[in-house]
């Protein structure tokens, strides 16, 4: 089915505006794409720290597994545009890949620019009219159909269908201002609620200041509430002046953001993950043998980095003076049973300011999983973070803007 005398609306020139824009230009449809800012993908462009994070070379399996919300609904759009068919397009385009730990798929060049401007080259190719600087104030109905947009200078632009891939409220130096929430509800769809995702952490306890700046490697955390686990993980985390963040910690606030709003979580903080108890309390013995003569404050040098040490000597309840052929076998056991469960009280997110991506949005009981289209509004289709889903880091957020971005092209595009 061919879509050559449709004209297809794109409100947003992100991730999933793009790949929808090319989409559907490349099933014969008339495309026009609509960003507000001066130029495409400004979020696109500061992912995985302006590398590019694609997407992941997962088994489709664990694709689903990384999805935190809705997965799904996702069923039609990742086996309709894998992440292997991704991978396929970009290269395609011209951008050589390659994978990276924990199956990260990055540009070659490690330029996310290299992204942006192979989208912004297709559609130029197919025909795809950018406006730039163009904001769109409310989207156009007649008789229960989307059949155009309303710009705020005031200009009316009409089309056979209109999709909204607007993104959430992260980030919104990037021009993320949440209008595509407004354009749901204002079309009569349930927005679901709305919180900063795979986003850093505040911590309670003071200390996280004395450890700003330190990076812990090859540690695993458990956020429990209560007797409760709600989240565990092996990987880096960092410390900051308010809390924590890094790639464990990002992860962790996908999944236990909304219970945080509601009360304090404890995180644990497992420092020697590779040894048990009592291999880690053998180290620790060598450790003092070692050192039997010194203070206890001067003999833990090689267990923690520099930073670490007089916070963990602290908690130990060890006198820091206390020479260390007096520490008692009591003493000891529970210094090591710090270091396999140091913990830390989490009282809540950081900011949308310094969310990678936004947690909640159109609800997903009023769009068809196989086409993007809206049940409520024929004509109008939702695609990337606007939409309720979201996932843990490492290039799956990118594949559900990607898959759903296609997807929406796709049926827009070989509608007429």
């Amino acid at each position: 089915m061919s879509g050559k005398n449709s004209k297809v609306l794109i409100v947003g020139g992100g991730a999933a505006g793009m790949m929808a824009a090319v989409t559907a230009a490349r099933v014969g449809s008339r495309v026009q794409l609509f960003e507000r800012n001066d130029r495409l993908g400004k979020k696109l462009f500061i992912t995985g720290k302006g590398r590019c994070n694609i997407t992941n070379a997962a088994d489709t399996e664990d694709l689903f597994r990384s999805v935190v919300t809705n997965p799904k609904f996702l069923y039609s759009g990742f086996y309709t545009f894998s992440n292997a068919q991704t991978v396929e397009f970009f290269e395609e385009l011209g951008v050589k890949t390659k994978v990276e730990r924990g199956g990260r798929v990055f540009p070659l060049s490690d330029h996310s620019s290299d992204v942006i401007q192979a989208l912004a080259r297709e559609m130029k190719n197919l025909g795809v009219v950018v406006s730039l600087n163009s904001e769109v104030k409310e989207l156009i109905e007649e008789d229960g159909r989307t059949t155009g947009l309303r710009l705020t200078d005031g200009r009316e632009i009409t089309g056979d269908s209109v999709i909204v891939a607007t993104g959430g409220i992260s980030y919104p130096s990037t021009g993320s201002t949440g209008d595509g929430y407004r354009f749901a509800r204002e079309t009569g769809h349930k927005v679901t609620e709305l919180l900063p995702s795979l986003v850093p952490m505040e911590v309670k306890e003071p200390y996280a200041g004395e450890l700003m700046g330190l990076s812990l490697r090859n540690i695993r955390i458990q956020v429990t509430d209560g007797k409760k686990r709600l989240y565990e993980e092996f990987g880096e985390m960092l410390f900051t002046h308010y809390g924590v963040t890094g790639p464990v910690i990002l992860s962790a606030s996908s999944v236990v953001g909304k219970r945080l709003k509601e009360h304090d979580l404890t995180l644990h903080i497992d420092l020697k993950p590779a040894l048990d108890e009592e291999q880690l309390d053998k180290r620790v013995l060598r450790e003092f043998e070692a050192n039997h003569n010194r203070l206890f404050r001067n003999s833990v040098d090689s267990l923690f980095p520099a930073k670490l040490r007089p916070v963990m000597v602290s908690l130990s309840g060890i006198p820091d003076d206390k020479k260390v052929n007096e520490i008692t076998r009591e003493e000891r056991l529970n210094f090591v049973g710090l270091i396999k469960d140091f913990k830390m009280t989490l009282t809540g997110l950081r900011g949308y300011s310094e969310a990678i991506i936004t947690k909640g949005g159109v609800s997903v009981k009023d769009i068809d999983p196989g086409t993007m289209e809206s049940k409520k509004m024929p004509g109008l289709y939702f695609a990337g973070e606007v939409l309720d889903l979201d996932a843990l880091t490492g290039g799956y957020n990118l594949q559900i803007a990607w898959s759903t971005g296609y997807l929406a092209g796709m049926s827009a595009g070989t509608v007429g």
